[in-house]
């Protein structure tokens, strides 16, 4: 039987042998017949291959983002610490950050009742200063004068605020007392030396303005908590040192306030400032925000007052209570305090 091999001829007239398929060729026809085929005549692609191309893509971009927001993260990250911001400070700002969202439904019920509640008397002026204001926390009863706590936030000098103290008014408010949450100018706004006087000026506005709020001028109590605490301690020391006659016109006495309690507070800077410079709140900042490093014993209360020059303003000082948590790592519990032999001082911890 003869066999005749398949020729193809070119319009030349020259006869051209057809080459031998290559395997992934000669599987193809079996593929396509294998598909399904359209009304039309044509093959159904098949959608596995669609989707595992797409899968195969989608992969690809998430890897692509997460390396590129590692890189904008890492690159981010080196800025700050040559901005002179490190790791350290910035690990706890995250730790903040996390802290404050676990306690943001708490939070969203304080901020409703701060913004909105007809008890909350928000911004009061007392001076002259953009952040001399204050915000007043009413009792519902109105019947006889109320005692008055004034109290000085907290906020590493830096971000004090005085709607810190919502949760504080809110509660004593509920209880008859009158709240005086007192705001103070920050660093770099201010140093030091200007948080006092604002503090001291909140004081004063509270003294002799209290009655027409309903409050008691003759039950003031001074309340200061961490920063606020020192802040509030420095404005009673200077004043019961300016009462000696060693400052200037007087606008309150420190006789006006019936006791003065400092919640975790730093008290002789002298000490702190390793301590402050390790948590992330470095020297040269802090210094700066308590006008140089002669200043820090002007500052210091519980130095100032072993002074020979305040020890007749020391007996005008009303009863100080000082509370420090002993797992308060913010100021070392150590420096709660000192109990000194001329003066009247309770520590509990």
């Amino acid at each position: 039987m003869k066999v005749e091999l398949a020729a193809r001829t070119s319009q030349t007239g020259k006869a051209e042998e057809t080459p031998p398929p290559s395997p992934a060729a000669a599987a193809a026809p079996s593929a396509a017949e294998d598909a399904p085929l359209l009304p039309d005549g044509g093959v159904r692609r098949r959608a596995g291959c669609g989707r595992f191309a797409r899968s195969g893509s989608f992969r690809r971009e998430v890897s692509r983002a997460a390396a590129e927001t590692f890189l904008l993260t890492r690159l981010t990250l080196i800025l700050l610490r040559y901005l002179g911001i490190g790791y350290r400070w910035i690990r706890q700002f995250l730790a903040l950050c996390c802290y404050t969202f676990l306690l943001l439904p708490g939070f969203i019920q304080v901020v409703y009742y701060y913004f909105f509640s007809s008890q909350v008397y928000r911004s009061v002026v007392y001076g002259d200063q953009p952040r001399n204001r204050l915000d007043l926390y009413i009792p519902t009863s109105t019947t006889g004068l109320k005692p008055v706590v004034a109290f000085v936030t907290g906020g590493a000098w830096i971000i004090g605020y005085k709607g810190w103290g919502a949760l504080l008014g809110r509660r004593l408010a509920e209880r008859g007392i009158i709240v005086a949450c007192i705001d103070y100018r920050n660093f770099p706004q201010g140093t030091i030396g200007d948080m006092v006087e604002d503090a001291s000026q909140g004081i004063s506005f509270v003294c002799n303005n209290i009655a027409s709020y309903g409050g008691d001028p003759n039950r003031i109590y001074l309340v200061g908590q961490s920063a606020g605490a020192h802040i509030a301690a420095c404005a009673l020391l200077n004043q019961a040192i300016s009462e000696c006659g060693e400052g200037d016109t007087l606008s309150w006495s420190v006789s006006q306030i019936k006791a003065y309690f400092g919640i975790s507070g730093g008290y002789n800077l002298l000490n702190l400032v390793d301590h402050f410079h390790r948590r992330g709140l470095y020297r040269s900042i802090f210094l700066s925000i308590m006008e140089g490093e002669e200043s820090l014993q002007k500052f210091s209360p519980q130095v100032m007052i072993k002074e020979s020059s305040a020890r007749s303003a020391v007996s005008l000082l009303p009863h100080i209570i000082l509370f420090h948590g002993t797992s308060d790592y913010s100021i070392p519990s150590a420096e709660r305090c000192v109990k000194l032999q001329y003066l009247n001082i309770g520590c509990m911890v």
